[in-house]
C-alpha cells in the first residue's frame, strides 16, 4: 500500500508552490481572525525555514508521509509545535494539491512561452540573413517552385507564434484559484478566497468548489499545446536531418550539435535534431496518459488524479529541452547557398513561371498555358536539360508566340522576385517580415 500510495518521489517538485499556497492561506486565516496572528507568524517563519532546508538539500523526505503536503506539515510541527496544526484549518489536501499543481503548470507554461520567443528570434535572425538565399520549395518532397531560405524559416516563426498564443491562452484560462474549495463542498469558516487568489497571482477564485478540486483541464490544455509545439519542432528537426545529408547538403551544424561515429570518422550525425524529432512521442504520450486518467472519473477527487503529475513534469521537461536544442541548432547552422541555388534550378522548378508568362504575355488561358508548359518540360526531360537549356527555336516549335523574353522569366531569381503578394517569397517581402518579427521580439 505504501509503495502504490506514496507520491513524494515525484510531487516534491511542488515544494515551492506548496509553501507559497500555505503562506497565502495562513495570512488569510489570520486576517479573518480564524487563527491568531502569533500562530500565523510562527507558521510563516517555519515555512521559510522549510523552504531553505529543501533548497539546500537538507530536508529529509519520508515515504511514510505520502506526499509533499504531509512532509511539509510534519516538519512544520517539528519546528513550531502545535501551532502547525492550525494551518490546515478551512482547507483540504484536495484544494491544496489543486492550487499547487495549477501554480506549477501556470509557471511552466509561462517559461515555455518565453523560451519559444528565443527560438523565434533565432529563426528571424537567420531569415533576415537569408532573405535572398534561393532554395527549392517542395510539395510531396518533390521540387515545386523556387523559394528563399529566409521565407522557409519564417514559416516556423509563424508556427511558433501560434504555439506561444496557445500557451498564453491556457494561462489565461487556468488563472483562477481553487484554494478555499476545501475537500469538495467549501468550508463553514469565514474565509476570504479573493485575498488568497490575489496573493497567489490569480485573477479570481474558481466559482464552483466541486470543479475546483476535480479539474485538470489546465494540465490537459498545456499538454495539448505542448504536443502541437513539439510537432512543429519535430518537422523542423526532420528538415535539418534531410538538409544535412550528402544528398541535400543544404546546411551544416557544428560539433556543438552533432556527434561522430564510433567507426566511421567522416560522419557528422545530427543527433540533437533526431532527438528533437523524437520528443513528440513522449509529449503526446503524456497528453494521452492524462486524458485516459481523467476520462471516466466521477466528481470530485479520486486518487487516480495522483497520476496527473509525472506525465506533466516529463512533458514540460522534454519540451523545454527540445526548444533550447532547436534554438541552439538554428543559431548554429550554416547554409550552403550555392548548393541550395543549384538544387532550386533542377526539377523544372520554374515551370509555373513559364506558364504564368504565357498567360500574361501571350494571353493564353491558364489551362492551355499549362499544356504548353508540360510539353516543353517533356522536351527538356528528353534532352536531359532544364527549361533554360532549351533553345528559342525549340520552344517556338511548341508555341510560335514565345519570344526570347521568356528566358528572363524562368530564372530562379526572377521566379522568387515575382512572388510579391502578401506572404510571398520575394526577398523584399522576406526582409520586411523578418525585420518586423525582430522588432516585435525585441
Amino acid at each position: 500500500m505504501e509503495e502504490i500510495n506514496a507520491s513524494i518521489g515525484f510531487d516534491q517538485k511542488l515544494f515551492a508552490q506548496d509553501i507559497l499556497g500555505s503562506k497565502a492561506h495562513a495570512r488569510m486565516l489570520a486576517a479573518k481572525g480564524i487563527i491568531s496572528k502569533k500562530d500565523a507568524s510562527a507558521i510563516l517563519k517555519g515555512l521559510d525555514e522549510i523552504e531553505v532546508e529543501i533548497r539546500a538539500g537538507k530536508f529529509k523526505f519520508s515515504r511514510a508521509l505520502e506526499d509533499i503536503h504531509m512532509n511539509v506539515e510534519s516538519r512544520l510541527k517539528d519546528l513550531i509545535g502545535p501551532a502547525a496544526g492550525r494551518l490546515h484549518t478551512a482547507r483540504s489536501r484536495n484544494d491544496q494539491v489543486a492550487v499547487d499543481f495549477r501554480l506549477y503548470v501556470r509557471e511552466a507554461a509561462g517559461d515555455l512561452e518565453l523560451a519559444l520567443a528565443g527560438l523565434q528570434k533565432a529563426l528571424a535572425q537567420q531569415a533576415l540573413k537569408h532573405a535572398a538565399t534561393i532554395m527549392p520549395g517542395f510539395t510531396h518532397l518533390q521540387t515545386a517552385q523556387p523559394i528563399t531560405f529566409g521565407h522557409h524559416l519564417l514559416a516556423y516563426v509563424e508556427m511558433v507564434s501560434r504555439d506561444r498564443g496557445r500557451f498564453r491562452d491556457a494561462i489565461a484560462r487556468m488563472n483562477e484559484s481553487p484554494l478555499g474549495a476545501a475537500a469538495l463542498a467549501g468550508t463553514p469558516y469565514p474565509i476570504d478566497r479573493d485575498m488568497t487568489a490575489k496573493e497567489l497571482g490569480f485573477a479570481a477564485p474558481m466559482r464552483n468548489s466541486l470543479d475546483a478540486v476535480s479539474d485538470r483541464d489546465f494540465a490537459l490544455e498545456v499538454l495539448a499545446a505542448s504536443t502541437i509545439c513539439a510537432t512543429h519542432l519535430s518537422r523542423l528537426a526532420e528538415e535539418m536531418v534531410l538538409w544535412m545529408t550528402a544528398q541535400f547538403g543544404f546546411v551544416k551544424l557544428s560539433d556543438k550539435f552533432t556527434t561522430g561515429s564510433s567507426i566511421m570518422p567522416q560522419k557528422r550525425n545530427p543527433d540533437a535534431a533526431e532527438l528533437v524529432r523524437a520528443k513528440p512521442g513522449r509529449i503526446l504520450g503524456a497528453f494521452t496518459a492524462l486524458t485516459v486518467v481523467m476520462k471516466g472519473l466521477p466528481l470530485t477527487y479520486s486518487k487516480d488524479m495522483q497520476e496527473d503529475k509525472e506525465p506533466v513534469f516529463d512533458a514540460i521537461s522534454s519540451l523545454s529541452l527540445a526548444i533550447a536544442a532547436m534554438e541552439g541548432m538554428v543559431s548554429d547552422l550554416t547554409a550552403d547557398e550555392a548548393r541550395m541555388r543549384a538544387a532550386a534550378s533542377r526539377g523544372f522548378a520554374t515551370a509555373t513561371d513559364l506558364a504564368d508568362w504565357l498567360v500574361t504575355q501571350l494571353g493564353l488561358a491558364f489551362r492551355e498555358a499549362h499544356h504548353v508548359t508540360g510539353t516543353l518540360v517533356a522536351l527538356a526531360e528528353k534532352k536531359g536539360t532544364d527549361l533554360e537549356g532549351l533553345s528559342l527555336a525549340e520552344m517556338q516549335k511548341v508555341h510560335t508566340g514565345i519570344t526570347k523574353d521568356i528566358f528572363k522569366a524562368i530564372t530562379v531569381e526572377a521566379s522568387v522576385a515575382a512572388r510579391k503578394s502578401l506572404g510571398g517569397t520575394a526577398p523584399a517581402n522576406v526582409k520586411r517580415q523578418a525585420q518586423r518579427w525582430l522588432k516585435l521580439l525585441s
